[in-house]
């Protein structure tokens, strides 16, 4: 049933003199324990295949093979696999397995309607070959598929129906707590909140008003920090403690420049959605205004009623919805199948050459917390990824981090310029956990992998980012936020 072929073994020393290609493997689809076996090895050796550091969900291994046409298949938890992803051949008798061609150089043969192996009766097929992955020294080069516009014009239209004929309502969980804070709270007391409720930001609260007048955010104590640093060299509890949250708020819009030509300071409304409004309105006002969620808020039209905060809607939340509903339907959203190197979502790190691509954010460990929050707020981006000297992640800063600094008061005792990236990451974490790539914190994806599966893990709980990385070395190639992923659906 399956071809016959030498062993050519995963010694690399001699591969130049004998004409072996090193070959990189990889299964990024999970398991327990994964194994090699194809063509190559007489279908009778099977490849132990080892975890990627820092991504227990890839695996590789490296072959040297000849130049040519090879088909292999993995064996997952005792299961035979074939990577639906990549080009295959069925057999008449079921077995489907995935093909690959290898080149020493540029150079790639003619593809034949039909490939003939001893003890083997295969077809080829013939439209996966045009997505066919040429490997030589360890480097993919990857014919894109195309993107249909078809495709892409159903998908979205299926999207859009479905998020404009549910309502926000749907996004209340069944049981939870929404942390409000009053205006009049010291900053210091805010802060240490923040950080004692694991969350990233609160709606605040006016008495005299009674209406929900704003939001504070990791952002603002990113800017109040740095505010209080340029003026002297370390920070200070006391100097926490003179601003309430209100005092601030005045404050930030005059450092931002927010002034009319009268002189008057600008007052930005609160972006609120209400329980009624359909989850299109939602995601677009989170889109529209840059925000990364607006308070659910319920207001009755009698006199003297108390508006009532229900939730605090995210775009990880809509995108929960949409995933459930179109989980056993995924057919009618035929872009989910396409590779995210195809659609291009997010930022990737430019190409050579590329004077027009957006560059992506990143920093060594040993930068100043300072440099990072500077380029947060600059940049105007969420998170930068940490890298080593090769562009290899190690690590991710966002800026929900800067409330690590309310443990132990450690914005009390800290100078922005002194202490590195390294420093101010440990001081959230766990002390005995070693400093390097975290499951919990960094969440990444490969190029290759489909849109769907990118989905499958903005849903999870915490998770608001993936970063794109080469399978092996960890090498940061690009970034995808859930706001890159709804202005992709919506269009």
């Amino acid at each position: 049933m399956f071809s016959s072929g030498m062993d050519y073994g995963r010694e690399s020393g001699g591969a130049a003199a004998t004409g072996l290609i090193p070959t990189r493997f990889v299964w990024p689809h999970g398991g327990r324990s994964v194994y090699l076996c194809g063509s190559f090895t007489g279908w009778s050796v099977h490849y132990p295949m080892t975890p990627v550091e820092g991504c227990p969900t890839v695996f590789q291994t490296i072959c040297s093979l000849p130049p040519g046409y090879h088909q292999y298949k993995f064996i997952v938890d005792g299961e035979w696999r074939h990577d639906e992803h990549q080009p295959f051949v069925s057999g008449n008798y079921g077995t489907v397995n995935t093909v690959l061609l290898v080149t020493e150089s540029g150079y790639v043969p003619g593809v034949p309607s039909q490939m003939v192996h001893s003890n083997s009766n295969m077809d080829v097929d013939n439209e996966a070959f045009q997505r066919v992955v040429r490997v030589s020294d360890g480097t993919s080069h990857e014919a894109l598929p195309r993107v249909s516009q078809s495709d892409l014009e159903v998908s979205r239209h299926h999207i859009a129906v479905f998020l404009s004929t549910h309502r926000a309502y749907e996004l209340l969980p069944e049981s939870g707590k929404v942390i409000a804070l009053d205006v009049d709270l010291p900053v210091k007391q805010a802060f240490h909140i923040l950080h004692e409720q694991a969350i990233s930001m609160a709606p605040l609260w006016d008495s005299c008003k009674g209406q929900f007048v704003g939001v504070l955010s990791a952002l603002d104590f990113i800017l109040i920090i740095r505010e209080l640093s340029s003026h002297g060299s370390n920070l200070t509890e006391e100097e926490l403690e003179t601003h309430t949250i209100s005092a601030w708020k005045d404050a930030k819009l005059y450092l931002g420049r927010q002034i009319e030509g009268n002189g008057r300071a600008i007052t930005k409304r609160l972006i609120h959605a209400g329980p009624d409004e359909n989850l299109k309105d939602v995601a677009l006002k989170i889109l529209q205004n840059n925000v990364a969620t607006v308070p659910i808020i319920h207001t009755s039209s009698g006199d003297g009623l108390v508006p009532q905060l229900l939730h605090v809607a995210s775009l990880s939340g809509v995108l929960k919805c949409i995933f459930r509903y179109f989980q056993h339907s995924s057919g009618s959203l035929p872009i989910l199948q396409l590779p995210i190197c195809a659609v291009r979502l997010g930022t990737w790190v430019p190409r050579s050459g590329d004077q027009n691509q957006r560059p992506l954010a990143m920093l060594r460990p040993s930068a100043s917390l300072g440099s990072a929050l500077n380029l947060l707020v600059q940049a105007q981006v969420s998170s930068i990824p940490i890298v080593d000297d090769n562009d290899s992640l190690i690590d991710i800063y966002s800026r929900s981090d800067i409330t690590a600094l309310a443990k132990d008061e450690a914005y009390s005792h800290i100078n922005l310029e002194q202490i590195s990236i390294h420093q101010a990451l440990q001081l959230g974490q766990d002390p005995f956990s070693p400093f390097g790539l975290s499951n919990q914190r960094c969440h990444v994806c490969l190029r290759s992998d489909p849109l769907h599966k990118v989905m499958e893990q903005l849903v999870k709980p915490g998770v608001r980012r993936l970063i794109i990385v080469e399978a092996g070395s960890k090498r940061v190639e690009g970034i995808i936020t859930l706001s890159d992923v709804f202005r992709f659906l919506l269009g």
